[in-house]
């Protein structure tokens, strides 16, 4: 299939993007790296009037650290911050994520915010934002406001964003000393969706471990640091508090088995 017609706009800045999103509102996408977006196009899964592409904005193209936080651009590839030099030591969480995403050439073109926007339940990057409690930025005309990973998801690629808003920048909160993080994902072949993934966070006063691809979106568990059949406890009641759902990939009981297994071992090595 091809895509339906829409009016194509490339914006050189911030301000013409959000008029634009002021302008047509639920009308209007916006195109940073185009890997899910014109993905739907294609299959006419979204026919939007009008595509706003802000991957040519340079100064959207960043990742600097800001008061404790990783801040990434709108319009900053995957790639871009997957081989900034001093990410394992800034971020060691979201460098041990990224392999699991996708192949090299999609995130050559993917962007974080894009992946953030997107909200797919089983992407990587919501749930190491959710896990260590990063926060998303949007923008409008009327200005700014920052919400937390856990109240921006709001559902399956559904989120709290308005019509009007642009993700501006998100921030991942940077490597704290005395914790610990692990991630892990089961796929059917590597770069494939995840049927279940997993990004902990331990140090001495608890343990957050976030679960990807079991929800209709990203979800937490935060408690306190467990161990033995405590923690299996933990886990298993967590697993059920997903309400997983059979589909063509998994079954809900195979993802409950992947919370439970898979949960103990990122914990694990985080602990260590």
């Amino acid at each position: 299939m091809k895509p339906g017609l829409y009016d194509y706009y490339r914006c050189d800045t911030v301000d013409e993007v959000l008029e634009l999103l002021d302008q047509h509102g639920d009308d209007a996408r916006i195109l940073a790296g185009g890997q899910s977006l014109m993905a739907a196009l294609n299959m006419r899964l979204a026919q939007p009037k009008v595509v706003v592409d802000i991957s040519r904005i340079a100064p959207l193209a960043y990742a600097r650290i800001v008061n404790d936080a990783l801040v990434i651009g709108a319009s900053a590839t995957q790639a871009s911050v997957e081989w900034r030099p001093t990410l394992g030591d800034e971020v060691p969480l979201l460098k041990r994520a990224f392999p699991y995403i996708s192949h090299f050439q999609i995130r050559n073109r993917g962007t974080v915010c894009g992946s953030i926007a997107h909200a797919d339940p089983s992407a990587e990057l919501p749930v190491v934002l959710l896990a260590l409690g990063g926060r998303v930025g949007l923008r409008s005309r009327q200005g700014r406001r920052d919400l937390s990973a856990d109240d921006f998801a709001q559902g399956m690629l559904m989120t709290a964003r308005r019509p009007d808003e642009l993700v501006e920048d998100v921030s991942y909160p940077v490597h704290r000393a005395g914790t610990g993080y692990a991630f892990a994902e089961m796929a059917q072949r590597h770069g494939d969706f995840a049927i279940a993934a997993l990004a902990a966070c331990v140090d001495a006063d608890g343990i957050r471990l976030a679960v990807g691809g079991v929800s209709d979106r990203p979800r937490l568990l935060n408690i306190e640091r467990l161990s033995g059949s405590a923690l299996d406890d933990a886990l298993n009641d967590f697993a059920w508090s997903l309400e997983a759902q059979d589909d063509q990939h998994a079954s809900a009981q195979y993802r409950r088995h992947l919370v439970r297994r898979l949960g103990r071992r990122v914990i694990e090595e985080a602990s260590a």
